[in-house]
């Protein structure tokens, strides 16, 4: 099955994190889906039941990776728009990111938390408040934050991609570092993953209080 449908504490994990998202005032989801994802979009259908609207965008026959899904999607997606994991949740406040991302010129932000290589690899190079670089393949010894999970993005950082063509978000992430054009948000809070047995044991300990 799919992650999202996997349950946690009695519930499909998606379930958890529409309601959350809801909770902080996200009025509108597109959710891109590839395998199996028709599953998801039948249990979650229109998103009323969450007070939100819910639209699907889909790979299509060929697997488009996490930023040519992002890069399909762009038609149904305002000009500024969040960026989350399906297999994360995060118990953070978004409006504090929404006001940074605001306060910072509406640079495009990532979250971050200083992970130093405990919950995962981390990938961030953050020093005197800056993000100096963000990658996910070449792990260095000063890299003591890790991507959190949720980002603010602009759809115009994706003009220079082509259409149905697979590629990873991290590819944009790390080009966008690099030049400098990527604010980095340090969170307190860990996150929460079910991408692993661990993960979900961690996840539903959490949420069964929450």
């Amino acid at each position: 099955m799919p992650k999202a449908l996997i349950q946690i504490c009695g519930k499909p994990f998606i379930d958890w994190q529409l309601r959350y998202l809801a909770k902080n005032g996200i009025q509108k989801v597109i959710l891109c889906l590839g395998h199996m994802g028709k599953d998801i979009e039948k249990y979650v259908e229109s998103g009323d039941r969450y007070n939100l609207k819910v639209e699907y965008s889909y790979d299509g026959s060929k697997l488009l990776g996490t930023g040519g899904a992002i890069k399909k999607a762009l038609p149904l997606l305002d000009k500024h728009f969040f960026v989350l994991y399906g297999d994360s949740f995060l118990p953070i406040d978004y409006s504090e990111v929404y006001n940074a991302f605001l306060k910072n010129k509406k640079t495009p932000t990532m979250t971050i938390y200083k992970n130093n290589n405990n919950l995962d690899k981390s990938n961030v190079i953050y020093e005197n408040n800056i993000l100096i670089e963000y990658n996910k393949n070449l792990k260095k010894p000063n890299m003591k934050y890790i991507d959190y999970g949720l980002s603010i993005l602009n759809t115009d950082i994706f003009n220079s991609y082509k259409k149905n063509i697979n590629f990873d978000l991290s590819e944009v992430m790390y080009d966008l570092s690099i030049k400098n054009k990527l604010i980095g948000f340090p969170i307190n809070k860990r996150f929460y993953e079910i991408g692993s047995h661990d993960g979900i044991r961690d996840t539903e300990l959490f949420l069964k209080n929450f």
